[in-house]
């Protein structure tokens, strides 16, 4: 499969409208009820204009964000992965998905402007948040970083083009629009997924593909909102996709992670709420997901200070019912360290409530 950058394909504006009102104009007669016909058909006419005005707008605002992004959005080739990154700044640093760079430390960065690979380093991974740097050995004439927009003024319904990478096909556009904000969402451990829990997620309609994941999710202002990261799998097709939903890591979190990576090395404050415990899903009698087990509690933790003991089975944190690891983690994805809030358990049968201040993860 050519796997070569291409320039987007320009497509020819629509002129059915402009057709359809050159032939109103022309099938005017002079009978008794051309009159009275005539100022509709100049309003169909006019609308019919207007129509095909705003689409060509539409197309050339397409066209200018993408020759603006595309050249910030590179193509990674890891060992065992293939996926998409953005240029971070002018230094030469990329923030990708942790899943693409994997366990790797060096890796080939192909740009939108050049089939000749470049030799990158691992600077840092952080799974937790599937976020990663790396930076290339020698940064190209040329390249300029992606411009992050403000993830928090995202609207649904908004128009978003993802750039990336899909199967391979280098410098790849699908357009779509925000679906919802504010998901938390899990990924799969399974597929070189990393399993994190991620909040504040942007949903989209944009198709995100393998190969996608680290590229750019970008506004009509030539702005990177996010960094798609996967699309949702549909239960019905065993781990087939479904269609048109996909979600983005927002810019905040990007740059929150990005930052601390490139001027300490490794991420410092991620800003994530912890309970302090080893846990793991238990089931009942029907294997139905009953709670979290407690197998280790973190000394000086947010559990340990609140008296819960390897043994306890959680069961709500707050007003939320916990049944699994992955829900008990979407619940802390959605507070902040210093939250005081109620851990409710289960104790050789009995149920206790203890208060807890949230500690960082």
């Amino acid at each position: 499969m050519d796997a070569s950058p291409r320039r987007p394909v320009r497509f020819t504006a629509p002129v059915t409208a402009l057709v359809c009102s050159l032939f109103l104009v022309a099938g005017c007669t002079s009978s008794p009820d051309a009159p009275r016909a005539a100022p509709d058909r100049e309003r169909e006419g006019t609308t019919g204009r207007a129509a095909l005005r705003q689409t060509v707008e539409l197309q050339e605002a397409y066209q200018r964000v993408i020759d603006d992004v595309l050249p910030s959005v590179v193509q990674i080739q890891a060992r065992d992965d293939l996926g998409s990154g953005v240029v971070y700044d002018d230094q030469g640093h990329i923030v990708t998905n942790a899943h693409v760079v994997g366990d790797d430390r060096s890796f080939r960065v192909t740009t939108a402007n050049s089939e000749d690979p470049l030799s990158a380093t691992l600077v840092s991974s952080y799974p937790e948040q599937d976020l990663a740097v790396i930076r290339l050995d020698r940064v190209p004439d040329g390249m300029r970083a992606a411009r992050l927009g403000d993830s928090g003024g995202v609207e649904v319904g908004q128009i978003v083009l993802a750039m990336g990478s899909p199967l391979g096909l280098s410098s790849s556009v699908t357009q779509g629009i925000v679906s919802a904000t504010g998901r938390t969402v899990t990924e799969s451990r399974g597929g070189g997924g990393t399993g994190a829990t991620i909040a504040n997620m942007i949903q989209t309609s944009a198709d995100i593909n393998p190969g996608n994941s680290g590229g750019a999710l970008v506004d009509l202002d030539g702005r990177v909102i996010g960094i798609p990261t996967l699309a949702a799998t549909d239960p019905d097709l065993g781990e087939g996709q479904a269609a048109g939903i996909g979600f983005a890591i927002p810019s905040s979190t990007v740059r929150t992670i990005a930052d601390q990576i490139i001027e300490h090395g490794r991420v410092t404050d991620s800003g994530r709420a912890a309970l302090g415990i080893v846990g793991r899903t238990v089931v009942n009698a029907d294997y139905r997901a009953t709670g979290v087990a407690v197998v280790e509690v973190q000394g000086g933790g947010a559990a340990d200070e609140a008296g819960i003991e390897a043994g306890d089975v959680i069961t709500r944190l707050g007003d939320t019912d916990i049944t699994t690891i992955t829900s008990l983690a979407e619940a802390l994805a959605a507070l902040q360290p210093g939250d005081r809030t109620t851990v409710t358990f289960t104790r050789n049968g009995d149920e206790q409530t203890a208060e807890v201040t949230l500690g960082e993860q």
